[in-house]
C-alpha cells in the first residue's frame, strides 16, 4: 500500500438505530420503531468518506476495544482500503457505542458511550512513524476523542507541513479559547457548532459571514459553516454560499462527516476551496437519502454522476 495522503484521527463507534415516526421528549417512550445496527463514530464514518472518494489510501488514527463489537469494527473497516496501522487497541476497555434514534423527517438525536475512544491519548500519535506524517497532504479531525489528543495532533500534522482540518464536533464550549485553534488551517462547524463557539445565532449568509469572521479572528484561516439543507458558507477573503441539491431525507446522522471526508479529498486533489465545498454538499446530500452512517457514504462515481 503506498503511502496515505489523508490522515484521519478520531473516533469509532458502533451505531445501535432506532427509526420511528418521531423522537422522544424526556420521560417518554415511542413504540413501533424499527432496529439496525451500522459502523460508525465520526473519524471512521470521515475516514470511510474519504476511502470512497480517494485514489490513494486513507489512514485512520483511532481506538477500539477487546470485545466482540471492536473486532467486527475492525473487519469492516478492512474491507474500506484503509490504512489500520494505527488503529489502537486497549484490551480492557469497551468499544465505543452510539444510540441514535432518528425519525421520518430523518432528524436524529446521539448518546455516545466513549469507551476505547477515550483511552486515546496523545502518546499513541507519537508512535505514528515521522515518515507517515511527512507523506500526507490533509489532516482531518474530529471531537469525539480527547481534545488533548486532538491537540497534539493538530500540532504534529502543523509542524510537517500537513493542510488541517477541524470539524468541531460535538462542539466544545471551551474550544473557542483553546491554542490548538491556532494550528488549524480549516474549521468545519455546522450552524449549532457555530453559534456554540461566537454566540451569534447563524441563521441566514450575513449571519453566517459574521460567525466566520469571528471564527477566524480565532485563528483559523478558512472556515466552512454547513447548514444542512440550505448548502454550505465559505469564508476565507471572500464570503460564498454553496447550494445544496434538494433532497427527500432519510437519515441525517453521518451528513456533516461525509461533507468533511469528502472535503479532505477534494483538496488533497488540488480543488479550490469553493470547488471542493460544492462536491462535498453534493456527497453529503446523497448521503442523507440512505439509512445508516457508514452504509450510506456514496462512491466516487455516485459523487460524479451529480456533479
Amino acid at each position: 500500500m503506498s503511502a496515505p495522503r489523508i490522515l484521519v484521527l478520531g473516533s469509532i463507534n458502533l451505531d445501535l438505530v432506532v427509526r420511528g415516526d418521531r423522537l422522544p421528549v424526556p420521560g417518554e417512550t415511542v413504540s413501533g420503531g424499527t432496529f439496525f445496527q451500522a459502523s460508525g463514530g465520526k473519524g471512521a464514518n470521515q475516514a470511510v468518506a474519504a476511502s470512497r472518494l480517494s485514489q490513494r489510501p486513507v489512514s485512520l488514527i483511532a481506538a477500539i476495544g477487546g470485545d466482540p463489537f471492536g473486532e467486527q469494527l475492525r473487519s469492516e473497516l478492512a474491507k474500506e482500503n484503509l490504512c489500520l496501522d494505527h488503529l489502537f487497541q486497549f484490551k480492557k476497555e469497551a468499544t465505543g457505542v452510539a444510540l441514535i434514534l432518528v425519525d421520518e423527517e430523518g432528524e436524529n438525536c446521539i448518546s455516545v458511550a466513549p469507551g476505547a475512544n477515550g483511552q486515546l491519548h496523545p502518546g499513541q500519535l507519537d508512535q505514528v512513524d515521522d515518515e507517515v506524517w511527512q507523506a500526507a497532504d490533509i489532516f482531518l479531525c474530529s471531537l469525539e476523542i480527547p481534545l488533548e489528543t486532538v491537540s497534539r495532533g493538530l500540532k504534529k500534522a502543523r509542524s510537517s507541513g500537513l493542510r488541517t482540518i477541524l470539524n468541531p464536533a460535538p462542539a466544545h464550549s471551551e474550544l473557542a479559547g483553546h491554542p490548538l485553534m491556532q494550528n488549524i488551517d480549516l474549521l468545519t462547524p455546522n450552524s449549532h457548532e457555530a453559534e456554540l463557539l461566537t454566540g451569534i445565532a447563524v441563521v441566514d449568509l450575513e449571519s453566517a459571514g459574521r460567525a466566520g469572521r469571528c471564527l477566524q479572528q480565532l485563528g483559523p484561516r478558512q472556515v466552512i459553516i454547513t447548514r444542512g439543507a440550505e448548502g454550505a458558507v465559505v469564508i476565507e477573503d471572500e464570503i460564498h454560499s454553496i447550494g445544496a441539491i434538494p433532497v427527500d431525507a432519510v437519515d441525517t446522522t453521518a451528513a456533516g462527516d461525509c461533507f468533511n471526508g469528502v472535503l479532505a479529498v477534494s483538496l488533497a486533489d488540488r480543488e479550490d476551496l469553493c470547488t471542493a465545498t460544492r462536491k462535498a454538499t453534493i456527497a453529503a446530500s446523497i448521503c442523507v437519502t440512505r439509512a445508516g452512517a457508514q452504509p450510506s457514504l456514496p462512491t466516487r462515481e455516485e459523487v460524479k454522476r451529480q456533479s
